[in-house]
């Protein structure tokens, strides 16, 4: 098991029914009605992904004085400098707003830190450099709304600045021209989850023409799709609009008729990494273009990134993805070998210690420990703080687990650190040597408090319990594709059957991934298990197992089979646990599956075995037992093989018509027949009426 516990959302059946009466197809259905979404209005709201979800740009606080001045700064030939993180949402920020400016003829230039010399955001020496280059107007994206000290020297320089990012904002406001973030107290934009990208792309349309603004926005979506991809913002609302035209845009750019010059320096990538050849979507962004754009900045030339982004050479922009391809190789050697350096350290820490990881290293590559700091959260289910020393100071990236909220973890601790910024779910600090091991201390007791002393399990939300792998078709699974795009806030939808048997087992890809053949009744699945191994799965053929996996249509040689591309594996309950966990589902009045209801309604020749075994059986003393037992023994007079949970709803079925008395529970039953007890109609029975409703598609 990767995941200590499983949380199995509940099925919603009549949402289900109500999803499937207006067109939408049944596991999509089920999926949807787990998530909250009941009714046909509901679903088209949430699937809606239509331009019209863009909110006016000049909603957003401050931006009215911003166009204005830059508008000036157009008009009179200033020189403009665009202030990028290094970032892939920094990076396609900058480009996205140097591009725009450069097609309206602004006098514009860009900058972007050196990650590992320079840090994250603005910085005096940068704006010194600048205000020698002769800017008088900087545009920051993707960062600036801490910098109060840095905002204010470059005032001191004769430089304006408008700050545009979406970072948590500390209570004071640097006193720029504009501060445009909709994460602002005091804004009351409508949708608060842009990208640093996506408020850049808010700024250039609020300086396009409004006949215009269609064409500026189709040209820049996919600038935008990539970098709100990267930064895991929720993919819901407008940013879902702002992703699928990117998406269209991409896969229009890659259309045969579509030269190589005409396609610059994205679609150069795309081709460099094989995703030309595919069907581009959310996650080929996120796990093919965005980790390559990122190497750049995590290996201090994000330039390399921006320059490929924003070149007109086909030919520079081949070489440049080439060196971005093999950065994003390099940066991986790197991170393996700190992330095993990380797990023996952890390995070997004090219990007091291990609430919140907080690990320092001189020799660890600043520009790569936050991806390590994310992949040991998830190992550990702990929030990680990883810091690079030089010297006496110390960088430091942070990733969280649950919701325990970074942000608001720093700033209550502010007294230890020199600065801080970032997410609830991920922040960047700089922090004197001397400090960190009282950091360390704070942070651990933060996180007792935050879990009351327990320790925090690394939990799989799974949304749809499967029951009859006849389901699992390609035109099922094809169907689904009306939930993309998948992302944060609507992630890809998992799928859970219990009770599978491991046919066959082998390793590909090296030895590194899981190959399998599952079966369940008398359908045959295959399955993959990417980063996993056997032994480390404790798995081996003819294993009974519970399987969690999302769904893909594989293709080999013309052909199209299923696959379950798995994400845990759990020993495989019994069939008497599958029907307790389900008898207790039912009894504590939660909404049963058609599959679960039918599981446990039993059927005339059960109830009159059942009866039979009674009448024979229960005297005058009446009868004692336990429900195993008991359901044993009828099981053996009648050759009547009745799940115990049926058997157990037929006693209570007779209880509630008046037969019997019922007393005790699964455990220690005591059966009395009631004298004198008529004919009576068991289907009437309101547990059966119940047990019927639900049943019924």
């Amino acid at each position: 098991m990767k995941f200590e516990k499983w949380n199995i959302a509940a099925r919603a059946p009549a949402a289900e029914r109500v999803l499937q009466a207006s067109g939408i197809p049944p596991l999509a259905a089920a999926v949807l009605g787990t998530r909250g979404i009941c009714t046909a209005e509901q679903a088209e709201a949430f699937l809606d992904d239509g331009v019209h979800l863009l909110q006016d740009p000049f909603a957003l606080q401050d931006m009215a004085p911003a166009v204005e001045r830059i508008q000036t700064a157009i008009a009179t030939g200033e020189k403009i400098a665009v202030y990028g993180d290094y970032d892939v949402d920094g990076i396609t920020a900058t480009c996205l707003l140097v591009r725009f400016l450069w097609q309206v003829e602004a006098n514009c230039t860009y900058y972007i830190p050196d990650r590992l010399e320079e840090g994250y955001g603005l910085n005096q020496a940068a704006i010194s450099f600048l205000a020698e280059e002769g800017v008088a107007l900087l545009i920051t994206v993707d960062c600036g709304i801490t910098a109060v000290e840095e905002v204010a020297y470059a005032k001191s320089l004769g430089i304006d600045v408008v700050i545009t990012d979406h970072h948590e904002c500390k209570e004071i406001l640097p006193e720029a021209v504009a501060v445009i973030n909709p994460n602002r107290k005091d804004c009351s934009y409508p949708f608060p989850y842009l990208a640093g990208v996506g408020v850049a792309l808010k700024l250039a349309l609020a300086l396009t023409p409004e006949k215009q603004k269609d064409i500026v926005f189709q040209q820049f979506a996919p600038l935008a799709a990539v970098g709100t991809v990267a930064d895991v913002m929720p993919l819901v609302g407008e940013n879902r609009a702002v992703l699928q035209q990117g998406l269209r845009e991409i896969r229009y750019g890659l259309a045969p008729f579509r030269t190589a010059a005409r396609r610059g320096g994205l679609y150069t990538l795309i081709r460099e990494t094989g995703l030309d050849k595919r069907w581009i979507d959310s996650t080929s962004i996120g796990f093919a273009l965005a980790p390559r754009l990122n190497a750049a900045g995590r290996m201090g030339c994000a330039r390399l990134a921006a320059e490929l982004l924003l070149t007109e050479d086909w030919k520079r922009a081949d070489d440049l993805a080439k060196q971005l391809c093999n950065l994003n190789r390099e940066r991986q050697a790197i991170e393996g070998h700190i992330y095993e350096q990380a797990v023996l350290r952890i390995e070997t820490m004090p219990p007091q210690d291990r609430m919140a990881l907080v690990l320092e290293d001189a020799d660890w590559h600043q520009g790569v420990v936050g991806i390590v700091a994310s992949r040991l959260a998830d190992k550990y289910a702990r929030p990680v703080f990883m810091i690079c020393l030089d010297g006496e100071k110390g960088k430091g990236s942070c990733r969280s687990f649950g919701d325990f909220n970074l942000f608001e973890v720093l700033e209550a601790n502010a007294d230890l650190l020199d600065s801080f910024g970032g997410h609830a779910l991920a922040a960047g600090f700089t922090i004197s040597k001397q400090n960190i091991s009282a950091f360390r201390q704070r942070m651990n007791a933060c996180a007792c408090r935050h879990w009351d002393g327990e320790k925090p399990v690394s939990q799989l939300f799974i949304d749809v319990e499967l029951f009859n792998p006849d389901i699992l078709t390609i035109e099922q699974i094809q169907a689904l594709s009306i939930l993309e795009p998948h992302g944060s806030g609507n992630p890809k939808p998992l799928f859970c059957m219990r009770g599978m048997t491991i046919l066959s087992l082998s390793h590909v890809g090296d030895g590194r991934h899981l190959k399998l053949r599952l079966k369940k009744k008398n359908q045959q699945l295959d399955a993959i298990f990417f980063s996993a191994t056997a032994r480390e799965m404790g798995v081996q053929m003819g294993d009974r197992v519970d399987a969690a996996f999302t769904l893909q249509i594989n293709e080999f040689r013309g052909n199209q089979t299923v696959q379950l591309v798995l994400v845990d594996l759990r020993p495989g309950c019994t069939q008497a646990q599958i029907q307790k966990e389900l008898y207790e589902k039912y009894k504590n009045g939660l909404p049963l599956t058609q599959e679960e209801a039918r599981a446990i309604t039993p059927n005339r020749e059960e109830f009159a075995a059942v009866w039979r075994y009674l009448a024979k059986r229960a005297g005058p003393q009446g009868l004692e037992d336990t429900l195993l037992n008991l359901s044993r023994k009828i099981a053996k007079s009648f050759g009547l093989r009745a799940a115990a949970t049926r058997i157990m709803v037929c006693l209570e079925v007779f209880a509630e018509r008046g037969l019997i008395l019922l007393q005790g529970d699964c455990s220690h039953l005591q059966i009395s027949l009631c004298k004198g007890a008529g004919k009576v109609d068991l289907e009437q029975s309101p547990i059966m009426l119940v047990l019927r409703s639900s049943s019924q598609p």
